[in-house]
């Protein structure tokens, strides 16, 4: 079975409404059983369906991929900046996301409007976290860029993402990430001789990789490293400072946005009481107009028999009536 041949059917699939996800993809598995055999097949029909959230983030890979990039690309600065210490830069660079991350939001809700699906709030909140996680990490750059997210990222600010069964077919290639000066991304210089990877998967936790990669600052640098003498102690404490207000704002603006859900959903909760209220009342008055007019059925029925029985009696004494003048005029004088 060909790792790309099913990365090439996977992201087929993964660019479809979400609601046809799951016949297109039977449909794709009875079509690789017919072309490729039974090993396709079976792993066509293994991938399994993303979340809403990823689904939107996928409608922008494929639909928007420019706005993915300038979050790489933002993200690139930012672990430049982190590397380097760099209060400051960190500072701007984190209101400029903030800036972008609202706009990439609103662009993530028009792409999703058009493909047939709302993003309701729940939903935009896990979009806006793995955007946000994207930022933070390179390998969760590539995850979001492949178009064959499956479920939501997050970033502590602290541990590098959490990539583990996040990407359909994982190792065939993705987007490379875009360095932060315009520059081609990093490892593409050397293309010709290394093989595209797809995202990273991560580590076994008792691996040498993983306690390497523990050891080292989450936050690495993009391209090559520039020398720089060993930052003093002011210099770290307004780095973390930078962070800490990031992380303040970032929990403000949940916050925020969280207390703003909850007074439209208080509101919405109000007003369909109130109008619930206007039914049980009209309700109420319509049960009463149904007995009267029962009523009025009723008592027009009987009348109606009534009726009915003094014609039938009409009836038979104009027939007498009728009969009496026949037989007198029939009777001689």
């Amino acid at each position: 079975m060909g790792e790309q041949q099913l990365a090439d059917i996977a992201s087929a699939l993964y660019r479809l409404p979400l609601e046809g996800f799951v016949a297109a993809r039977t449909a794709a598995a009875k079509a690789a059983a017919a072309d490729a055999g039974r090993d396709l097949a079976d792993a066509v029909r293994a991938l399994p369906k993303p979340s809403a959230a990823a689904w939107a983030v996928n409608m922008l890979a494929v639909h928007r991929p420019d706005s993915l990039g300038e979050l790489a690309k933002l993200g690139a600065a930012m672990r430049g900046a982190q590397e380097d210490l760099d209060a400051g830069a960190l500072r701007a660079l984190s209101q400029e996301r903030r800036q972008l991350l609202t706009r990439v939001m609103g662009t993530a809700r028009e792409v999703a409007e058009q493909q047939g699906r709302k993003v309701s709030a729940a939903v935009a909140a896990e979009v806006e976290a793995t955007l946000r996680a994207a930022t933070v990490d390179e390998s969760a750059a590539a995850a979001v860029r492949s178009g064959r997210l499956l479920r939501v990222l997050s970033a502590d600010g602290v541990d590098r993402v959490d990539l583990r069964d996040a990407v359909a077919v994982p190792r065939a290639p993705a987007q490379p990430v875009p360095r932060p000066d315009g520059g081609p991304p990093a490892g593409t210089r050397r293309a010709s001789a290394t093989p595209t990877r797809g995202v990273p998967e991560p580590a076994p936790p008792d691996s040498p990789s993983a306690v390497r990669s523990a050891e080292k600052p989450r936050l690495k640098a993009v391209g090559t490293k520039r020398p720089a003498p060993a930052p003093s102690a002011v210099e770290r404490a307004e780095a973390r400072l930078a962070e800490a207000e990031e992380a303040a704002r970032s929990a403000a603006e949940e916050a925020e946005q969280r207390t703003a859900d909850f007074d439209e959903a208080e509101a919405a909760l109000t007003r369909l009481g109130d109008e619930a209220r206007s039914l049980r009342a009209r309700l109420k008055k319509v049960d009463e107009e149904f007995e009267l007019a029962r009523r009025r059925r009723e008592s027009a029925a009987a009348q109606m028999q009534l009726a009915g029985r003094a014609a039938e009696k009409g009836q038979r004494a104009e027939v007498l009536a009728r009969e009496r003048v026949l037989r007198l005029r029939n009777t001689p004088d």
